[in-house]
């Protein structure tokens, strides 16, 4: 995908409203901004690339809230082998 349109993004999101878009790449942007990687390949900045997980279809609506407990599980698994390897 060369570039990425908002349109591209609410064909996924499956609405004609840009506030349902706002919020969902918003939710990602915090997730990404507390350490979960991106879910698509790129060099683009993080707006860009929230962007393209949503276009992609990798990040809906349904499963924002899977993607956080996953996130936060993998981030606890981390965590624990640090300290482990630090005992």
């Amino acid at each position: 995908m060369a570039r990425i349109t908002v349109e591209d993004c609410l064909k996924e999101v499956g609405s004609e409203n840009r506030f349902t878009l706002i919020h969902l790449a918003l939710a990602r942007l915090k997730q990404h901004r507390q350490g979960m990687p991106f879910l698509v390949e790129g060099k683009n900045k993080e707006i860009v690339m929230t962007l393209r997980e949503i276009a992609a279809g990798k990040v809906t609506a349904g499963n924002i809230r899977q993607l956080a407990e996953k996130g936060r599980q993998n981030s606890k698994a981390a965590a624990d082998e640090v300290e482990e390897a630090a005992s």
